[in-house]
C-alpha cells in the first residue's frame, strides 16, 4: 500500500510520547507527519522549536494554505483548527472547540481522511479526553490505516480507550514499538 500521510493526536503525556517515535524517523522519511497536540492556547511554540532541534525531518507549526510535503513534521498551532484541504494544503480555523480542545485531533483526522482517503495513516497516543477516536473511525471509513497506542503503556490511557472501543482498530502498539512500525510500513 502507498500511505501517502500521517496524522497523530496526542494530548496528556504527548511530549513524552513524541520524543519516543519522531527522533527516530529516518530524514529520508517517505510521508509527512501531521500532529495535534493538545496545549494551552498561549504556548509560545517553543515545544515545536525544541523537537526540531532532536528529530532527523524538519519539524516546524503548519501555516494557512501551506502544502503538504514529505521531509516535514507539521504541528498545529495554538488556538486554531489544523484541516487539510482536498488540495493537500492546510488550513487554519478558529471555529468553536470540538471535544474541548483547539485544535482538536478529530477535526484534523476527519479533513485529512476526506483528502488522502486509503492512503492515511492515523495514530493515537496518550491522552485525557475522547478527542481522536471520531476521527480514527472515519480514517478506517475511508480504507485508511489505524494505530493506537497501547493503553498500558500510554501516560493518560483514556484516549486510546476511547478510540479502541470507537473502531476496530488494526494496530494497538505499545509506544516502544510505533517507530519502527511506522518505518516498516513506508
Amino acid at each position: 500500500m502507498g500511505y501517502e500521510a500521517i496524522v497523530i493526536g496526542v494530548s496528556s503525556g504527548g511530549l513524552n510520547a513524541l520524543m519516543k517515535i519522531l527522533p527516530f524517523l529516518p530524514e529520508n522519511y517517505p510521508c509527512p507527519i501531521v500532529v495535534v497536540q493538545h496545549v494551552s492556547p498561549r504556548s509560545d511554540g517553543y515545544w515545536i522549536e525544541s523537537m526540531n532541534r532532536t528529530c532527523n525531518l524538519n519539524v516546524k507549526e503548519a501555516d494557512e494554505k501551506e502544502k503538504i510535503e514529505r521531509g516535514n513534521i507539521y504541528m498545529a498551532p495554538a488556538n486554531y483548527h489544523l484541516l487539510v484541504e482536498k488540495d493537500k494544503t492546510f488550513s487554519l480555523s478558529t471555529e468553536a472547540r470540538v471535544n474541548f480542545a483547539r485544535p482538536s485531533i478529530d477535526v484534523l483526522f476527519g479533513s485529512a481522511a476526506d483528502a488522502y482517503g486509503d492512503g492515511l495513516i492515523g495514530l493515537i497516543l496518550t491522552g485525557s479526553n475522547s478527542d481522536g477516536a471520531i476521527g480514527l473511525r472515519k480514517i478506517k471509513e475511508e480504507g485508511g490505516l489505524t494505530i493506537v497506542q497501547d493503553p498500558e503503556t500510554a501516560e493518560s490511557p483514556s484516549m486510546p480507550l476511547y478510540a479502541i472501543s470507537a473502531s476496530s482498530v488494526d494496530h494497538i502498539l505499545p509506544l516502544d514499538e510505533i517507530s519502527g512500525f511506522l518505518k516498516g510500513l513506508v
